[in-house]
């Protein structure tokens, strides 16, 4: 029997969250373990943020390869290495990879441990280690960093053939002819024009009758037409039945408002949902309630329902960002280390969706709004009314903010438009330092930037 070694913090999964929290309980003199399954750096660092949007990049060049004529540029035949594209991803990936796993070695008092890690008790963990054999570790506290994986949806066919998720999308060596596309959220998307700017045939199944579930209707409508813009195929409302391979790729059956359609690609991409990776996590050992889809339940303070057992990042469900992991860790080092008592209360969600133009949202939605039942305007203005976006002929999209009738604060906003994710944590800003709009409908900015547009867009609602 192994002999239990004990710590006074054991972190499980050494992602976004996992990892600072570990260097911070060790720089303060604890005693700590760190239980690493997979990689250092989590899915933001090995198969999400930064390899997506490091390939985001790489299409984006090809794009306006493509688009060099309009600005008097000859650029001629433009063609795409995928291999190249692959390896420039990699590289980066490692390098952010390696950053971490360098600071975590230089730590004194904190243990790395590879290997997958399971409960045998409410603090009690057993480590099935990489290289072979088993650790025994018990903690003071434990928190749980395990993060979350693609989820392929039941479909009938699906595991019978080579489907790609939005881990191995990004393993291609060479790019697919025509890419089928199940599911309409914002993985799919980005993967889409991605794709698709690629040189890839694209078609996207997507089942409801929009894209982007969370999105008000104006936004979905103008995403929709931009990708459509860019020669994506879009069948909305289309069911998927069943799935098989053959000889010339895959054959995704679907059905279109009530009727029947075949849909031919040489790849599929499924990117339909994601799951919490706890389900070998033996939460039950410990006592830890999960919810039905198997995310940690916690508290405004990320406590599990075990006392001194937390829970950060993707598994515990909701907004699944890294700004929110790294949000959940800066929550339990105040707490569990400074004497602090912050939560998740009013905490902001804001994010980025990488298509092109981006789209960058803050605060409530105008759907939202209307369900609360608050007062509130509505300040917009297209991006072909941008200064910065006419002179770059990158004109599509609209700004969108809502604003508070009676305070003037702004409520929210939609920016999906050139760098539509900068604008955005702009209005973001103002929002925490509770400005009203007026403040930025007569501030002074600099020309010709993206900001002075800010001008524009509230001088809408006078």
């Amino acid at each position: 029997m192994a002999e239990t070694q004990n710590y006074d913090l054991v972190v499980i999964g050494a992602g976004q969250s996992g990892d600072p929290l570990a260097r911070a309980f060790a720089a303060a003199g604890k005693t700590v373990a760190l239980v690493e399954r997979d990689q250092v750096g989590g899915t933001c660092v090995n198969v999400g943020c930064t390899p997506t949007k490091t390939m985001v990049a790489s299409a984006r060049v090809a794009y306006l390869a493509r688009r060099a004529a309009d600005y008097g540029v000859g650029a001629g035949p433009v063609s795409v290495d995928l291999s190249v594209v692959r390896e420039r991803k990699r590289a980066i990936v490692k390098d952010f990879r390696g950053g971490s796993e360098h600071k975590l070695a230089a730590q004194q008092g904190l243990d790395l441990i590879y290997g997958e890690a399971r409960f045998t008790g409410p603090k009690e963990i057993a480590v099935a280690l990489r290289e072979g054999g088993e650790r025994l570790l018990t903690g003071g506290v434990v928190v749980l960093n395990v993060g979350a994986r693609p989820a392929p949806p039941d479909l009938p066919g699906l595991r019978e053939i080579p489907f790609l998720d939005s881990t191995s999308i990004m393993e291609l060596n060479s790019v697919p002819e025509h890419l089928l596309v199940l599911g309409g959220g914002y993985i799919a998307l980005e993967f889409a024009q991605m794709f698709r700017r690629f040189g890839s045939q694209v078609t996207i199944a997507q089942r409801s009758g929009h894209l982007l579930g969370r999105e008000d209707k104006d936004v979905t409508d103008e995403v929709l037409k931009i990708v459509r813009e860019d020669g994506i195929e879009v069948l909305l409302n289309a069911a998927a039945q069943h799935v098989e391979g053959g000889a010339d790729g895959v054959r995704l059956t679907v059905t279109v408002d009530g009727a029947e359609r075949i849909l031919s690609g040489s790849h599929l991409l499924v990117a339909t949902g994601r799951r919490p990776n706890t389900d070998r996590l033996g939460a039950e050992a410990a006592g830890v309630a999960l919810d039905p889809q198997g995310n940690i339940i916690v508290n405004d303070r990320l406590e599990t329902s075990v006392s001194g057992v937390y829970a950060m990042g993707d598994a515990k469900g909701g907004p699944a960002f890294t700004h929110i992991s790294y949000d959940d860790f800066r929550i339990l080092k105040a707490n569990l280390l400074d004497g602090g008592s912050r939560s998740v209360q009013d905490r902001p969600t804001p994010y980025t969706m990488f298509i092109d133009p981006q789209l960058g949202r803050v605060g409530l939605s105008e759907t939202e709004a209307k369900a609360q039942g608050r007062s509130y305007r509505v300040a917009k203005l297209p991006m072909s009314s941008v200064a910065r976006a006419l002179e770059t002929d990158e004109s599509r999209g609209f700004m969108k903010a809502l604003v508070d009738t009676d305070s003037g604060q702004i409520l929210g906003a939609a920016i999906l438009g050139l760098d539509g994710g900068e604008v955005m944590g702009a209005l973001q800003i103002a929002m925490m330092g509770k400005l009203p709009y007026t403040a930025l409908r007569d501030g002074v900015f600099a020309h010709p930037t993206l900001l002075e547009s800010l001008n524009n867009l509230f001088l809408t609602l006078d």
